[in-house]
């Protein structure tokens, strides 16, 4: 999982609109009513786009919310560009990860868990910024997949668990055009600065790599 000390500062500019009293100016002295900004504010540039209840970036996985603690609200990939992944295990069974991830207190998130029979849960938006990494950098600009397990037992990395992870894998990788090779997919021991070693010894990355690239092919397939 990802380190639990919470992102810093956050990122000000074009993210950033200020707010004062009952009104706001915005360009030439303009001024905009409060009901007239509630109507707008989702369509400028790096503010939170509406989110829809219960909505998922991948079609086989169930929406599960985690605490709002454990990311941060974004637009990516408008204000961060999304170019990697990162390969998790959890340390833990699934719904032990899925409670983590709901807890405040936690302060790491991944986007995604997928368990030992193939399930997926999807916990924060690919638009959004999940403490998954520890590293700040690395946080903005790749989606997290956690993967239940123990780094040390190779029987926890099931065919299952595989298959459905490249599947997920595969369709990120089309939404922003990320290269299937190790550069872009990556696993969490290899972020600079983390202490983790996860995806351990035992995650077969040719392997990983081919589902992902036979997946990808396969989605390139049906879109033609």
């Amino acid at each position: 999982m990802g380190s639990r000390q919470r992102e810093g500062e956050r990122r000000i500019g074009r993210r950033a609109l200020i707010f004062g009293g009952v009104a706001a100016a915005v360009g030439g002295g303009a001024v905009l009513a409060r009901d007239d900004l509630s109507r707008l504010w989702w369509k400028l540039p790096g503010n939170q786009r509406p989110r829809v209840e219960g909505a998922v970036d991948f079609a086989g996985a169930r929406w599960v919310e985690a605490s709002d603690a454990n990311f941060r609200w974004a637009d990516r990939p408008d204000d961060y560009d999304v170019d990697m992944i990162v390969v998790h295990v959890t340390q833990g069974d699934f719904d032990s990860a899925v409670k983590a991830f709901q807890d405040p207190g936690h302060l790491a998130a991944a986007h995604y868990i997928v368990g030992q029979d193939g399930r997926i849960a999807q916990m924060i938006r690919e638009l959004d910024v999940a403490y998954h990494a520890g590293n700040r950098s690395y946080n903005e600009r790749s989606v997290g997949i956690e993967h239940e397990g123990f780094v040390d037992r190779p029987e926890d990395l099931t065919d299952a668990m595989y298959a459905a992870s490249a599947r997920l894998a595969a369709g990120i990788c089309v939404r922003y055009g990320i290269p299937v090779d190790r550069k872009h997919i990556i696993g969490h021991v290899e972020v600079p600065g983390t202490d983790h070693t996860d995806p351990g010894e035992h995650w077969d990355w040719d392997r990983y790599l081919r589902l992902v690239g036979e997946a990808k092919e396969a989605l390139g397939k049906a879109e033609a």
